[in-house]
């Protein structure tokens, strides 16, 4: 696997580097200071998953991610200082896969470039029913009554797993588990800004609730749907 950085502070580089040594030393990394750059790199090497900072010095990041889109589909994890939750659905609503927020941990790091990874390479199956939803593993759409949704990895993962337990309560450490492989610290947090722009995708035009939740336990999709 390849990932490129597109981060201009070398010492997050360095971290990131040292982070994939130890938990995933056969990923190679390569990494760009500029946006023009990362841009011109992510045409040119072909990655298998880009770390983007937003906060670079000559394009905004949502810039660069806007354009990546324009001409790729490679998972795009972005890298912010900023964790309101608005920065967040904003790089979500422009493609990004998942987001980490500066100080990183680094297995949660490792596990959401994993995560956006292994959606992009289905291994059991291209298209699934479950129910009112038709999942369209490799372009990451969802079809639910007629009317077609663009999710990210992320966001695909989680609707997935909730329609296998379809009527269930799907506790938020087992979500956890099941989207990023650990329920590292915060991950609560984390899945809220998840399930929030799942429902305005899913729920959008319509007065019927899909996905609710069980305070203090988790999120299940209601039968009715």
């Amino acid at each position: 696997m390849k990932i490129l950085v597109i981060e201009d502070d070398e010492i997050i580089v360095d971290t990131i580097r040292l982070t994939f040594q130890v938990g995933w030393p056969s990923a190679e990394i390569v990494s760009a200071g500029m946006g023009e750059k990362g841009l011109q790199m992510v045409e040119s090497t072909g990655p298998d998953a880009v770390i983007l900072d937003l906060g670079l010095p000559d394009l905004n990041g949502f810039e660069v991610l806007k354009a990546i889109r324009l001409f790729s589909v490679v998972p795009v994890v972005v890298l912010t200082v900023q964790p309101d939750e608005r920065s967040l659905i904003k790089a979500l609503e422009m493609g990004a896969d998942d987001y980490v927020t500066k100080p990183f941990r680094q297995m949660e790091l490792l596990a959401r470039i994993k995560s956006a990874i292994r959606s992009r390479h289905p291994d059991a199956m291209c298209t699934s029913s479950l129910g009112p939803f038709e999942f369209d593993v490799s372009g990451r759409r969802v079809n639910y009554r007629g009317k077609q949704i663009n999710l990210t990895s992320t966001e695909f993962l989680i609707l997935r797993y909730l329609a296998l337990n379809k009527g269930s309560v799907v506790s938020r450490e087992k979500l956890a588990q099941q989207v990023w492989g650990s329920c590292y610290p915060g991950y609560d947090k984390t899945l809220r800004v998840y399930i929030s722009h799942l429902r305005k995708k899913i729920e959008s035009g319509s007065k019927q609730k899909a996905i609710l939740s069980q305070p203090g336990v988790g999120y299940y999709l209601t039968e009715n749907i």
